[in-house]
């Protein structure tokens, strides 16, 4: 069998309306569990730790290997859609994320199971931009893709934001392993209804992939994502770190050079001229960096400094989810209504309140800011996911609609592979007592993050009402 048949450049099947909405429910399902496996184990960190006997500096590989490795394959996953088949692909890996997602339900050991959440993030790399890309392909009309980008946006977000509570819940009722048990049945429901609902497509031209690019941006997210973890244990200014430091820039800058030499580079270099995409790539970092701060200082100082169980630790982000549910298709309304500015306002603006109410936070202080915080913190998150995604793809053609999708997704994951590296760097090695002052610089950052927002909103483009 070969893959020159003249799919990939025709236009794509027309759906029924019936049948678009189920792709786009099918492909937010499966993409509810990349975004729950992201934030669903901050919570339960301290159980792992406990019964695998392993440190707090140890513990942030098991949320960053998944992170950094979905990362780096995102960009690359999304041309071997465009290239392959989008379903095929999608169908791949949700396979690998379901067998990787056992494979941390029984881990013996810390390695064990940080290898498998690497193994994980490989599956969750072919799920991400391809599901997207599956959405804009099946909605032609530019103010439906826009309310289903909405959406798909609006699950992928409540699924990090209800992470910590899902995670609670399943600790306190059967272990910290049953976060990872979960997955199975989910993906074999998703393989299901994929292989009934889910057409086939293509990109209209088959893409060369570009491995020596891959592997540039592998070793440099690594690389980064490595030195902000284990600075604090190694020093930051030791020869080790050092070393570190000038790898990174030989990698990033190795990544550069490549890129702009190939004919097919993995990452459209290029794009990032567009004030509008390349700002909208930034805001994805900028939100991420600001959930994760979020959710994992506030794990160990209510589990830490407080004693707090998982499940109470977990219940306490309820606001942040209520934000999040309430907000995101709103926020995906107000997108395919009046384009992107108006929600990337309200983001930024909730973002900063949040981050400046537990500024002063303190072991004794009452749990009313953090709670507040966290509502404030999840409106804003529920706010920006759906402009960041129209402001990325909407600038570019369907056709592109893999690689494209892939770039955002990328900057959300490095956003929170940097933001459970800052904030695991800040609380590593500190006792209960002073966990509330080494988190300030992090409530400080999330504060910075909310008010970038609001540079994003001034580079997004209106919706043209033609």
């Amino acid at each position: 069998m070969t893959t020159t048949s003249p799919a990939p450049s025709a236009a794509p099947p027309v759906l029924s309306a019936r049948r678009r909405w189920t792709v786009l429910v099918v492909c937010a399902l499966s993409m509810f569990l990349v975004g729950l496996d992201t934030t669903i184990v901050n919570v339960g960190l301290p159980e792992i730790g406990r019964g695998l006997g392993v440190g707090t500096r140890a513990l942030e590989w098991v949320v960053d290997a998944y992170t950094v490795v979905l990362a780096a394959l995102l960009i690359a996953s999304g041309a071997l859609a465009d290239r392959f088949g989008r379903r095929r692909v999608f169908q791949a890996g949700l396979g690998v994320f379901g067998v990787a997602s056992l494979a941390c339900a029984v881990a013996p050991s810390l390695g064990f199971l940080v290898v498998a959440r690497a193994v994980q993030g490989v599956g969750a790399s072919m799920l991400s931009p391809v599901a997207l890309a599956i959405v804009v392909n099946a909605m032609p009309d530019p103010r439906e893709r826009a309310r289903a980008i909405g959406v798909w946006a609006a699950v992928f977000g409540l699924s990090m934001a209800a992470g910590p509570v899902a995670g609670g819940g399943l600790i306190a009722a059967f272990g910290w392993r049953s976060v990872f048990w979960v997955n199975g049945p989910v993906v074999v429901a998703a393989l299901v209804l994929v292989a009934v609902f889910v057409p086939e497509s293509r990109g209209e031209r088959a893409r060369r992939l570009d491995l020596p690019g891959q592997a540039l941006l592998t070793a440099a997210l690594g690389l980064s994502v490595g030195v902000l973890i284990e600075g604090p244990r190694i020093g930051w200014a030791s020869p080790l770190a050092l070393a570190g430091y000038a790898l990174i820039v030989v990698t990033a800058a190795g990544f550069v050079r490549v890129e702009l030499r190939q004919s097919e580079p993995l990452m459209e270099l290029g794009l990032f001229r567009r004030p509008p995409f390349a700002m909208a790539a930034l805001g994805a970092v900028a939100v991420f960096v600001a959930l994760n701060v979020t959710l994992l200082l506030t794990t160990f100082h209510l589990q830490h400094a407080r004693g707090w169980t998982p499940l109470a630790a977990g219940t306490a982000a309820l606001p942040l989810a209520l934000g999040a549910t309430v907000c995101a298709p709103w926020s995906g309304a107000l997108v395919g209504r009046a384009g992107p500015r108006r929600p990337l306002v309200l983001a930024g603006g909730f973002l900063t309140a949040g981050g400046l109410c537990v500024v002063g936070l303190g072991r004794d202080t009452s749990v009313l800011p953090i709670l507040l915080a966290y509502l404030l913190i999840g409106i804003g998150f529920g706010f920006a996911n759906a402009p960041i995604t129209n402001t990325a793809v909407g600038g570019l053609p369907p056709s592109r609609a893999g690689v494209a999708g892939a770039i955002t997704s990328t900057a959300r994951q490095v956003g929170s592979a940097v933001g459970i590296a800052i904030a695991g760097g800040l609380v590593t090695g500190v006792g209960p007592a002073g966990l509330a002052g080494a988190s300030r610089p992090g409530w400080l950052l999330v504060t910075a993050c909310g008010l970038f927002l609001f540079a994003v909103a001034r580079a997004s483009r209106p919706t043209s009402r033609a």
